[in-house]
Order: structure tokens, then sequence, then C-alpha cells
């Protein structure tokens, strides 16, 4: 049999790229790895070379940014035809997820950590100032609502607003990042859907703010079930910065009596025997993560819920 010329040629025009979301948490703010600028996250292509898709990654960040990676998890892949800036060949792009401790980078143009609410401002819902950042994305949203065709598509379309942004008395719920950003894509909201927005939020090259909402949620999620936080955090700290660092990357204010009775509950920590002084008010203790219950808690998870503050 004469072999399918049309799909070989189809097939040479997919290319892999790998697509690295690594995060840090400094000074009680999320932060995340970009290159040109701010622009793009690591990424580069799967070449033959690469011994796996997961070394291919890391080689490309350290090519990128000096920053050598600890944990890694593969996030997602993408292989949208219409949302890779209209290159001829098909783009899969593999994307994984790195926690980390923010370190300076040794000279290396264009890279560098950006606070990830500089790309999802709407996404920080500490302060009461955050309202202020998501109130301008609702009449827009509400007029594409209202331009649906048909009266069914119109009422999905609400809905669609209402659950993920926490309108007309919907919770709102922090881990639904990506859903909030395709959303504002589909509307034209954004600059990647070719809008010449003045919404709020920095724009990123190709499907990079995509990757990162699909980063962001999965941590937000992780952190609920996983000790994954102290991948976060240095060898060191007090009870309020490790509170401080999960109110960062959810994105919302906790309950601090609460946590700390969550914290004490699940024998994550313990005491150091020194106290931080630097805090501006009285000493205070410091603790260490507990690594001998790793894997007993891999098991049967963390259960380090956020807690809603009062």
């Amino acid at each position: 049999m004469m072999p399918d010329t049309h799909a070989h040629r189809d097939a040479a025009f997919v290319a892999a790229e790998l697509i690295a979301v690594i995060v840090a948490v400094t000074d009680g703010q999320p932060r995340v790895l970009t290159i040109e600028q701010g622009r793009a996250l690591p990424s580069g292509p799967f070449e033959f070379g690469h011994r796996s898709l997961q070394a291919g990654l890391r080689s490309w960040v350290e090519r990128q940014t000096h920053h050598p990676l600890g944990y890694v998890e593969q996030l997602y892949t993408f292989a949208d035809r219409d949302r890779t800036d209209g290159v001829a060949e098909r783009v899969v792009s593999v994307s994984y997820l790195g926690l980390t401790r923010e370190a300076r980078l040794a000279r290396e143009p264009g890279a560098g950590w950006q606070g990830w609410y500089r790309y999802f401002p709407w996404e920080d819902r500490r302060g009461e100032a955050s309202a202020m950042v998501s109130d301008p994305l609702v009449p827009p949203l509400t007029a594409w609502a209202d331009a649906a065709p048909d009266a069914a598509s119109r009422r999905a379309r609400r809905h669609r607003v209402a659950v993920n942004f926490g309108q007309d008395g919907q919770r709102w719920n922090e881990e639904l990042v990506l859903q909030r950003y395709e959303i504002l894509w589909e509307a034209g909201l954004v600059p990647e859907a070719g809008a010449q927005s003045a919404l709020p939020g920095t724009p990123m090259a190709h499907d990079h703010r995509r990757i990162l909402a699909t980063g962001i949620a999965r941590l937000r999620a992780k952190i609920k079930y996983r000790p994954v936080v102290f991948e976060l955090m240095p060898p060191s700290f007090t009870l309020l910065q490790l509170q401080r660092a999960v109110e960062a990357l959810a994105g919302r204010l906790l309950h601090k009596q609460n946590f700390r009775r969550l914290i004490d509950q699940q024998d994550l920590v313990e005491e150091t025997g020194e106290v931080a002084t630097e805090t501006g008010g009285r000493p205070a203790k410091l603790f260490r993560f507990r690594r001998e219950i790793l894997a007993e808690r891999a098991v049967i998870g963390s259960k380090l819920p956020l807690v809603r503050a009062v």
C-alpha cells in the first residue's frame, strides 16, 4: 500500500514545545519566572537530544534563566490550532509546574521574576481594593453575554459569568482561574484574542498567559490537599509567614486562629527552638516542615484547606 503522503506532510508540521510555570513566594507575593522581559514563560522545543520531556524542560529553563529546578510536575498539554499566533506548523505545548524559592538570576538578559497578579490582577482578592480591579470586567462581560444570538445562549453566558466571577449571589471560587481567563478570551476582551483592551492585566506572548492561568489553578487546588507550600518556604519560618504564603497563592485572606489550628491538627511543622527578631513586634517562634511525614501525607493528603477570613 502506498503511504498517505498528505498525512505524512501534516505530521511533519507538528512540533512539541516545552513550557515551564516556575513559582516562588517572596515577601508574601507569588512570583513567576519569565523570559523576554516578562512577556513569556521559559520554553523551548523538544529536541532529539533530550532524554525525556522533563529533561528537555530542565535544560531550557537552566539555559534561559540559569535557575536550577527542584520540584516539577507535568501540568497540561495544549494543542489548540487557533491559539498559536498564526504559526504555520501545529504546535503541541507540554507544560510543567515547578515550585522553588526565588534566587537572583545571574545577568541573564530578559529573564526575571514577575508577580503573577501582574497578569491576573482580578485574582488577588486579599484587600478591599480587589473589587476595584474586578469591577471593570463585569460590564463588558455582561455586554458579551447579552450579545449572544438567542435566549438560551444568553442565559448560558450569563450563568458562566456569574459562576466564574462571583456575580448574582455566586461565591468566588479561587480555583477557576483558567475558566475566568477563557471567558475573557472567548469574549474578545484580552489582547491575546486580538482585542485592543483597556482591561487590567499584562498580556503574554502566544498562549503563555493561558498556561500560567492553568498553573495557578493547579497550585491553588493542590495546596488544599498536599503540603507543597513547603517547597516554597525557607528552611525556617514563622507561622505568620506560612499563612501569608498560602494567602498569596490563594489570593484571599485567611482566619488566623483557624489556620493555626489546622496546622497544629495536621502536625506538619515543629519548632526549631529559635525566634525571628525582625518581625517589628514581639519575637516570633520559628518552625520547620516535618519532612519525615511527607510519605504519609502523600497518601492521605495534608488536609490543609483554605479557611476563609471572617
